[in-house]
């Protein structure tokens, strides 16, 4: 029996998921394939390999024997049928959406969105002639109004960075698909540890493995990975159902069922755009999973007491975090996320944008940068930074006020980040 057969809990498949040591290679940890291309056997084997006709790898960009270990790994904890993995979360949620969308098409996207995915679908996709629709997706019937004849998908996140609202998630999926289109959940926030969206209707998960799953914030990945359980063949999805010419014109879905949305991904355009990843960042990631259940424990035990010490600070306005009760999500919070809020917290500060820089130039162990889901605790400024090219407007959608301040808690002892936080705070007084 395979690995890929086995019913291992998420900590042991995110230990051994995907690699079994061969007799060539008897690594116990997964070695690194630094190679552009690999030995083919003959000339017909070279022949079927390229008509998809065979499995088997032909050249870096589409796929390595190491990358394959992580996209084995990431579909077995999400209970997918298969993953693609790339070079950026960007690069995952772009390919998501063109491997189904074309000029004259649109999404249904929630407005509660990471400002690097709103540029994308409001300017460069709209430059391609795919047209995205916003909704608030505190509502789920906002989607239903705005899907019509050419929708897509509808796409959300897990936990929007840094709106930190909870969605009904099911019931926007059985909207998604009364109308026979897949809904594609961005889990970034949140990691197979708290959510796994496939359980609550997603056909398509992305993800940026740069952030929690890598975890050390050392390396840039993304991924894709289908649930194998929407069906392509409803009519809708001519791309899956007709012949590929490229690959001598067999279909998509009638060739590879419950994979052929990922195949796809991989065989068109990961195969022509190249968003590859390499060997080493995908040997790294896979590294930061074996321990992610470890982290993800630490890193929202941390989250919830910091975010109930911020609730009782003085010159803190306000705290947005769903565990907590006084969120305005927290009962779907409880009720989608049983094991944890996840890292993100995000606070108001007495004076807005001025006193905020303050306070984000007054800490000394915790980190400013533009990045979250690193082992190390994090700040920001997003109206400032990350959400700073979109307008006022865009931010007040995406939970953006002058005020405030973004923490993604990492796993350090809750005491020394709370002190750093607190003489920092201090500054206000001055």
């Amino acid at each position: 029996m395979t690995m890929e057969k086995r019913r291992w809990s998420l900590e042991t498949i995110s230990v051994h998921g995907g690699h079994e040591p061969d007799e060539h290679c008897p690594s116990r940890a997964v070695p690194i394939h630094q190679t552009t291309s690999y030995m083919l056997d003959s000339a017909e084997k070279a022949a079927r390999l390229f008509d998809l006709d065979e499995v088997g790898h032909l050249y870096s960009r589409i796929s390595n024997p190491t990358t394959e270990v992580l996209e084995k790994r990431l579909a077995m904890m999400e209970g997918g049928s298969g993953a693609l993995v790339v070079a950026s979360g960007q690069a995952a949620i772009s390919t998501a959406v063109l491997n189904i969308a074309q000029k004259g098409q649109n999404i249904v996207s929630s407005s509660h969105l990471y400002g690097g995915t709103h540029h994308l679908f409001e300017d460069t996709l709209k430059r391609m002639g795919i047209d995205v629709h916003f909704v608030d997706p505190r509502d789920p019937d906002n989607f239903s109004q705005a899907i019509d004849g050419d929708t897509r998908c509808v796409y959300l996140e897990s936990i929007p960075n840094p709106k930190n609202s909870i969605a009904d998630f099911q019931a926007i999926a059985d909207i998604a698909h009364d109308n026979d289109i897949p809904m594609i959940v961005d889990n970034t926030v949140t990691t197979p540890y708290l959510f796994r969206p496939f359980e609550h209707g997603a056909d398509i998960v992305v993800y940026s493995l740069t952030k929690f799953l890598g975890g050390h914030g050392n390396s840039l990945g993304g991924a894709i990975i289908e649930s194998g359980d929407f069906n392509w063949g409803n009519g809708k999805f001519p791309e899956l159902t007709e012949g590929d010419p490229s690959y001598g014109g067999d279909p998509y879905w009638d060739k590879f069922g419950e994979m052929a949305y990922v195949i796809k991904a991989r065989a068109q355009l990961l195969r022509d755009l190249g968003p590859c990843i390499s060997p080493l960042n995908s040997f790294l990631i896979l590294q930061g999973i074996e321990t992610l259940s470890l982290r993800m424990k630490k890193h929202c035990e941390n989250a919830l007491k910091i975010s109930r010490w911020l609730e009782e600070h003085p010159h803190v306005s306000w705290v947005n975090y769903p565990g907590l009760l006084s969120h305005q999500d927290h009962k779907l919070a409880r009720r989608y996320l049983p094991d944890g809020y996840g890292a993100i917290v995000c606070f108001g500060v007495e004076g807005g944008i001025e006193e905020g820089r303050k306070v984000i130039d007054s800490v000394e162990m915790i980190s400013h940068l533009a990045n979250i889901g690193d082992s190390r605790t994090l700040i920001i400024h997003p109206a400032t930074t990350t959400h700073k090219q979109l307008s006022r407007e865009e931010r007040s959608k995406a939970g953006v006020t002058d005020d405030l301040i973004r923490l993604s808690v990492g796993i350090e002892d809750v005491d020394d980040i709370i002190s750093d936080l607190k003489g920092a705070l201090d500054v206000i007084k001055e």
